[in-house]
């Protein structure tokens, strides 16, 4: 390896000759047997190492002068990084050392064998390449045999390279870390686990329906981000690739370093963790961006930093939804909307699968079951209720269906590697595929969600888009053949992670188009990646009812929401199968307490709405609807918190407890924002749970028979609230999110150990972005201090007119009855909050104080 003495700036420069496979420790030659040496050649390869701000390296590995540009992953960074000068301190014997402006990191690059040593403070806290498994396929020119490396089977598919084999990898070391979390989506455990058994992590976006519990393989979606947790440093991973993708684990213990070779010194030596990861991709190039925190928090702001954050949703996206594979025509829809309001559970958005299209095309309306569809919509308006209604990918075709025909004429379709459009089965039969990463395509496609285009849309109905990772009925895994070619003659291959990515991206867009800039969308996708937080939401799919599928949708959640996600949930009721009452009731409890809350199922399920199940566990079922509804205000916060400081909503007990190393595995119990504790009961008939309160001690809660018949367990789940926090809550539910905007707050203060709390409260039109351009929004800081409750306004750029008042205030832990309260203002402060009304009491509800 020689380098470049003039580019030790910004970046810095790598040059590297070498034998292919062979060069910089690349996998062994005789994993391709079929290799002939005439194809290896000596390859230019380029590095290029750069700082960020704040903490963040990135390092790229591409061919000097590849035969073709190799793909590049674009529109995930919300912008190219700024970068900054690296120093060059040393440079001596194939080794340089750049220290980072901070001078706080320095990077130990050595030429031969290639490895890269990030230092903090001297101490190396992450390596690369130091178990020389780097590899980089170079591309050649097509061999005149066309041996088996141009070319796959898979099953009854043929695959052809057309440019040939071009995977890459590299593997990283971690020094002193053995809890690793991350690489969503699969349905498995919160932390990662050791792939020595050679079930590698796969992220690869599939249709699988009724996936199986604890299984590597890659579903819906990808995010290649994987996050490392010891006590005092959390650090993350970005690996910026789109194609199929592999991650193996490795960890194990050795011994630490001592400086000195003395009998005692080494006698004394402890083991440590050192976890080696491996990635392996199919195509692109290596574009890593390694987050070094140092806590996880700063990892979280980090990846916003490159990815976006959390998009603001509007607050009835927030509320719950009712959806079923599929309501049947308006007048289901309108019986079912009333069934809610004759049982008194509050619900904002009915939701309406494929079938209520014109024979699987859509943006249309079954002609016969709806028949007005913006009569529908106008009862639903009244009522203050939405409508989503699915958008899937593929085009069904029709040369009478205008989407078809458009597309068709324009090309707009992927194409197939012999320059047709690629045809594939799905819903509608035969079907075509929209090119999304066409930015003209998408373009085109937002149009579609015009009111005068999408007829008998309004301005109340939102998009749900399915089926697009792509799924493809009779492919290869049930998805687009990867030497499919897209814009830009890119293979599939290259982008397969994408297809959903830029789905959302197009109808996002679309929704907001369509209402001239004015109003946020909502938009739920299957299929997502790295960056899809800035479009909506995305839920884990297709789940079945059972109780597994209840207890592994909390660590799928909240490794989703590490992974910048925060709008993520899990079908209530699981969408295969016939949940029995008492699952059902625990799924509308767990979810109540979750990000995105939809009850859903598949057309072969029977009918649960949520009264069809006994007037019993319809009572506890209201419960759970309401408390999610009660709850809205310190939600909302949480998501504002999302979007502007990318905190996760539902995070991990050991993110806010970074040094309990009892919290490092536990995914049964989860924190909602900073102030609650959440233990959803996910096992059959469970009178009592232990809960792990971290700092504290482990409680066991009992479940009282009082309010049922003996016979019956009474459900309730427990939920803590952390000593020192104050939430905002609504005094009541309404039937809708609409209904509640003049429902006067309430504050809940539960004090810690010094007699303290502090609490948020955001507040905007919960609809449009006059918040942004406007700065039409409150955000308001309540502090509990030597026993005075004060307001003060967290962000002076808000201004927002409300006549909601706070009605009370409730203190958790107070010890002893005030003898005196009084209500006063400082000065002529404009502020929205009025202690109208003061209760104090020392416990309330289900809701239990937790000291830490």
């Amino acid at each position: 390896m020689h380098t470049s003495t003039s580019a030790f700036t910004t970046p810095v420069f790598l040059a590297a000759y070498g034998e292919s496979y062979t060069m910089l420790g690349m996998r062994d030659l005789k994993i391709k047997t079929q290799l002939k040496k005439s194809y290896v050649f000596k390859v230019l390869l380029q590095g290029e190492i750069y700082e960020i701000e704040g903490n963040i390296f990135r390092l790229k590995i591409n061919e000097a002068a590849p035969l073709r540009a190799r793909y590049e992953v674009p529109d995930v960074l919300i912008k190219e990084p700024t970068t900054q000068k690296l120093s060059l301190s040393q440079k001596e014997g194939g080794v340089l050392v750049l220290t980072s402006v901070n001078e706080d990191y320095k990077l130990r690059v050595t030429a031969n064998p290639f490895q890269v040593e990030l230092q903090f403070k001297d101490e190396t806290v992450l390596s690369m390449n130091s178990n020389g498994l780097l590899y980089f396929e170079h591309l050649q020119p097509p061999p005149s045999d066309r041996y088996s490396l141009w070319q796959e089977k898979f099953g009854s598919f043929l695959d052809i390279k057309a440019h040939g084999p071009s995977s890459v990898g590299m593997d990283f070391s971690l020094h002193g870390f053995d809890h690793l979390y991350g690489i969503p989506q699969h349905t498995e455990s919160l932390l990662l686990k050791n792939t020595s058994d050679g079930d590698a992590y796969r992220l690869y976006n599939l249709d699988i329906f009724g996936h199986k519990i604890h299984d590597k393989i890659g579903i819906y979606g990808s995010v290649p981000l994987l996050i490392a947790h010891k006590p005092d440093r959390t650090l993350g991973i970005f690996w910026l690739n789109s194609s199929e993708t592999l991650v193996d684990i490795n960890t194990k213990a050795v011994p630490e370093h001592i400086p000195t070779e003395s009998a005692a010194d080494i006698s004394k030596q402890r083991a440590v963790p050192l976890t080696d990861v491996r990635w392996m991709s199919e195509s692109g190039i290596i574009d890593v961006f390694l987050l070094m925190g140092p806590t996880a928090f700063d990892i979280f702001r980090q990846f916003a930093q490159l990815t976006g954050t959390q998009a603001l949703p509007p607050l009835f996206s927030l509320g719950y939804h009712q959806c079923r594979w599929n309501y049947e025509d308006e007048q289901d829809v309108k019986a079912v909307d009333a069934g809610f309001d004759e049982h008194d559970i509050p619900y904002d958005v009915i939701w309406l699968d494929i079938e209520h299209t014109d024979g699987k095309r859509y943006f249309t309306w079954d002609k016969k079951k709806f028949q007005n569809p913006k009569r529908m919509q106008e009862l639903l308006r009244k009522k203050k209720r939405k409508l989503v209604v699915i958008v899937d990918p593929h085009i069904k075709a029709d040369p009478m269906y205008t989407l078809y025909s458009q597309g068709k004429e324009k090309g707009y379709f992927v194409k197939d590697r012999n320059g047709k459009d690629f045809e594939g089965i799905c819903w509608p039969g035969s079907s075509y595929y929209l090119d999304f990463t066409n930015p003209e395509v998408r373009k085109w496609y937002a149009d579609q969600f015009a009111f005068k285009t999408y007829k008998g849309s309004t301005n109340i109905l939102f998009v749900w888009n399915d089926m697009n990772e792509p799924s493809v009925f009779k492919g290869a895994e049930l998805t687009m053949q990867k030497d499919a070619v897209h814009y830009n003659n890119w293979e599939h291959r290259e982008l397969h992670n994408l297809y959903g990515f830029y789905q959302q991206m197009a109808t996002a867009e679309g929704l907001i188009k369509r209402s001239s800039g004015k109003e946020r969308p909502f938009v739920l996708t299957r299929s997502f990646f790295a960056g899809s937080q800035k479009y909506g939401a995305v839920w884990t799919g297709d789940n079945t009812a059972e109780w597994g599928y209840l207890k592994i949708s909390i660590p799928m959640l909240l490794t989703i929401s590490m992974a910048g996600i925060s709008f993520c949930g899990a079908d209530v009721g699981g969408f295969i199968g016939d949940p029995e009452p008492e699952l059902l009731v625990r799924w509308y409890q767990a979810g109540a307490y979750q990000p995105f809350f939809r009850g859903h199922s598949n057309m072969k399920s029977k009918r649960r709405e949520p009264w069809l199940f006994g007037e019993k566990n319809t009572q506890i079922i209201r419960e759970a609807i309401r408390e999610r509804y009660v709850l809205l205000p310190y939600l909302y916060t949480l998501f504002y918190r999302a979007h502007t400081e990318a905190e996760p909503v539902m995070r991990p007990l050991w993110i806010e407890f970074p040094e309990k190393l009892e919290t490092f595995g536990v995914e049964d119990e989860y924190m909602l924002g900073n102030a609650l504790l959440v233990y959803p009961v996910t096992d059959k008939e469970a009178k009592a749970v232990s809960v792990l309160l971290p700092g504290s001690k482990e409680v066991r809660v009992i479940q009282s028979c009082s309010a049922f018949q003996p016979t019956q367990i009474y459900y309730t789940i427990p939920i803590f609230q952390r000593g020192g926090t104050v939430i905002p809550l609504k005094t009541a539910a309404g039937k809708s999110t609409e209904w509640m905007t003049n429902i006067s707050y309430e504050l809940r203060v539960a004090l810690n150990t010094e007699a303290c709390a502090v609490g948020e409260l955001y507040l905007d039109d919960g609809h449009s972005f006059q918040y942004l351009h406007k700065k039409q929004f409150l955000f308001r800081k309540f502090t509990f201090h030597k026993n005075i409750l004060s307001s003060s306004c967290t962000d002076e750029s808000g201004q927002y007119r409300t006549t909601c008042v706070v009605e009370r205030v409730i203190f958790l832990g107070l010890g002893q009855q005030p003898t005196l309260v009084t209500a006063c203002s400082k000065g002529n402060e404009p502020t929205f909050i009025l202690l109208h009304l003061v209760i104090l009491i020392l416990l309330h509800s289900y809701v239990y104080i937790w000291h830490i």
